[in-house]
């Protein structure tokens, strides 16, 4: 008996090892909750390709939107945590568990992080080009006087929330424009519906060096590379906390570490090669090479963090 309560014992302890060995032997779901052609959306394609080049099986993408990606998390949160489901999300995950009171999923217990593609040091404060204000200072200065109003894809995202805690520390009342996504509120700042917006950079590169709008300030530890003479937000609005956004792949809370482990692997291996090198760039991720524990209290920390921020924005957990 004694014999044989090793034998048991030892099989699951190499069961996870041996687990992963084999994974994946069919194809593997990866779900994200941006729209197809979206910055998520391209970046999980792109990672998803060569997961099936480098793993032998598919990375298939779908695309499930709705109710801030809690949708598409839930449907990972409750899969079978064996690694065929995987979901792809951005810093817009980290508000949602002081936003929503019945997730029906932890975002701490039942997401395992896998691997991010990288982080985006900040964002940028927006106008159009045709406006006057040219300075934080004069927006300040502005918004003091007038109703300003400002547009951001929906309640709690993390564009709702800088502008939310920009508006406190400048000491200035923005009314907020909720839209369906980041494209409708650019259409509206071009159009005049509003006068403000904070965006990722890669989303308007275009529209930047086109000169159809205006950064003010941008919104991370150092200046952001492609326009390095746009003022950083901490150095013209003291207090400001730097706020970035990222890319991040998970799991479902219970899956094998050792499968964990060996997709951060692939995915590190995935952003080393050219052609996802070069999407990635072009978006504006810097890669972190964060190993899955890292990137698990990386994770952890960040929704920490959030939670002032979306109790500065006002929002009661609904």
């Amino acid at each position: 008996m004694v014999r044989l309560a090793s034998l048991v014992a030892l099989t699951l302890l190499f069961a996870p090892a041996a687990q992963a060995q084999q994974y994946p032997e069919h194809p593997v779901r990866m779900i994200v909750g941006f729209a197809a052609g979206s910055g998520p959306d391209i970046q999980t394609r792109t990672i998803a390709a060569q997961l099936s080049t480098s793993l032998g099986q598919q990375f298939i993408v779908e695309n499930r939107l709705g109710a801030n990606g809690t949708i598409a998390a839930r449907s990972v949160a409750t899969a079978k945590p064996d690694g065929y489901t995987l979901l792809f999300s951005s810093s817009s995950i980290t508000p949602t568990p002081h936003i929503y009171k019945n997730l029906g999923y932890d975002t701490l217990e039942d997401l395992k992080p896998i691997a991010t593609v990288g982080i985006l040091d900040g964002l940028l404060m927006l106008v159009d080009a045709k406006s006057p204000i040219k300075t934080v200072p004069e927006f300040i200065e502005h918004a003091k006087k007038e109703r300003v109003l400002y547009g951001s894809p929906g309640v709690g995202n993390i564009l709702h929330l800088a502008t939310e805690v920009f508006s406190q520390k400048a000491g200035v009342t923005l009314q907020h424009i909720p839209y369906k996504g980041a494209s409708e509120v650019m259409t509206a700042l071009l159009g005049g519906s509003v006068q403000v917006m904070f965006v990722t950079p890669p989303s308007v590169m275009g529209l930047l060096n086109d000169g159809r709008v205006r950064a003010l300030a941008f919104t991370g530890t150092k200046p952001f590379p492609p326009f390095p003479d746009v003022p950083l937000m901490k150095d013209v609005l003291p207090g400001y906390v730097p706020m970035g956004s990222w890319g991040m792949f998970f799991a479902p809370g219970k899956t094998p570490d050792a499968i964990v482990d060996k997709l951060n692997a692939a995915i590190q291996e995935a952003l080393k090669v050219p052609a996802v090198v070069a999407v990635m760039q072009r978006d504006g991720y810097v890669p972190d090479g964060r190993n899955a524990a890292q990137v698990g209290a990386f994770f952890r920390a960040e929704v920490e963090r959030i939670g002032p921020a979306v109790k500065a924005a006002g929002i009661t957990p609904q």
